[in-house]
């Protein structure tokens, strides 16, 4: 009787939240196993603002080092609804330009904040739009979108980021699922949004989420279900990324350090242990 072998998945993530020099982002991910980094901001410069110097001198870095690139964590669609689609088309071209120069195929998105007070349903069909817009640059680019599900965007909740990728119903806009943003707007994640989104899942971002209060916690330590998720993910052959982003010091910061990213990589690989999963 042969073992079958344990499914590996690969191991990111956001370098910005070690520190501001890449090359202290990539010697802590190194430290931690990881081979492949997240990129969305270095020397204090958000990806979308990088010079063509600097997309070459981060390059080197990571050639130089022997590190990929997982994604380019882009804050495209991270803006009011009301924002011209020229210019969230302009920056998607910036993060297509690094996506390209680092040798990435997946570049994370947003679907677009709404004014204080207003429905929801009223900004469906400017979001649709847009969405669509950004998912044909990519498919003429050749690059994969990552919808991430953030608080207060029209897709935080399961349901819209269904809505979101039927509608615009193209192979280039995909789910980032993030367990943490889904507790912060009152969702059970696997319980709720799981087997809705899982045909569309194609990026994993870890961190956990305390529901009552909303704090961000390492993986495993909240109420994101965060081990029925990676069982159901490994039951079902997933074997994609897994990036880490672990918010633990301030949600609004990127200052965690790399002692509060160990801590968050320990409690992942304590669950991924508990489950046989690998990452590498």
């Amino acid at each position: 009787m042969t073992t079958a072998p344990s499914p590996t998945w690969t191991l990111s993530g956001f370098g910005d939240e070690i520190a501001e020099d890449p090359i202290v982002q990539v010697a802590v991910l190194q430290a931690l196993g990881a081979r492949h980094i997240e990129v969305r901001s270095a020397w204090g410069t958000n990806v979308v603002d990088f010079s063509a110097e600097q997309l070459e001198t981060l390059g080197t870095v990571f050639a130089d080092r022997g590190m990929a690139v997982s994604a380019i964590a882009s804050p495209v669609g991270k803006v009011d609804v009301t924002v011209p689609v020229e210019a969230e088309l302009a920056r998607l071209d910036r993060a297509i330009a690094a996506a390209q120069a680092l040798d990435s195929r997946y570049i994370r998105i947003f679907s677009f904040y709404r004014a204080p007070g207003a429905d929801v349903a009223s900004i469906r069909d400017g979001v649709l739009l847009r969405m669509r817009a950004l998912a044909d640059r990519a498919e003429r680019e050749g690059v994969i979108l990552l919808h991430e599900n953030e608080k207060d965007i029209y897709g935080d909740v399961p349901a819209r980021v269904l809505d979101l990728i039927e509608s615009v119903g193209s192979e280039a806009l995909r789910v980032a699922w993030d367990s943490a943003n889904f507790v912060q707007v009152g969702v059970r994640p696997f319980t709720e949004g799981y087997r809705m989104l899982r045909p569309h899942l194609e990026y994993l971002q870890v961190k956990d989420a305390v529901a009552a209060t909303g704090d961000v916690t390492p993986a495993g330590e909240g109420d994101g279900q965060l081990l029925e998720t990676i069982t159901a993910l490994r039951d079902d052959g997933y074997s994609g990324f897994a990036s880490l982003e672990p918010h633990l010091v301030d949600a609004q910061s990127l200052g965690d350090g790399p002692e509060a990213f160990g801590r968050a990589a320990r409690a992942f690989a304590k669950l991924t242990n508990q489950i046989g999963v690998q990452t590498a």
